[in-house]
């Protein structure tokens, strides 16, 4: 119980920086995130951490301005 509270206050936090995200969904996702993570395997979590971090290298890739133009 206190888990689902800590994660939900949490997602409202973070879903306070972004900008795709409302709070009462941030807060959602924050209370599921801990079930998820507990039935995915280490491969996995691995895999969707690579995948976040190459997806947001080439996001900053692409919003910088071309040295040519």
């Amino acid at each position: 119980m206190l888990g689902k509270i800590i994660g939900a206050f949490v997602g409202g936090k973070v879903a306070e920086r972004s900008r795709n995200i409302g709070g009462g969904t941030g807060a959602a996702l924050g209370v599921l995130a801990p079930l998820v993570l507990r039935r995915i395997s280490l491969p996995a979590m691995l895999a969707i951490g690579a995948g976040g971090f190459l997806a947001k290298k080439l996001s900053e890739d692409a919003d910088k301005p071309s040295a040519t133009g």
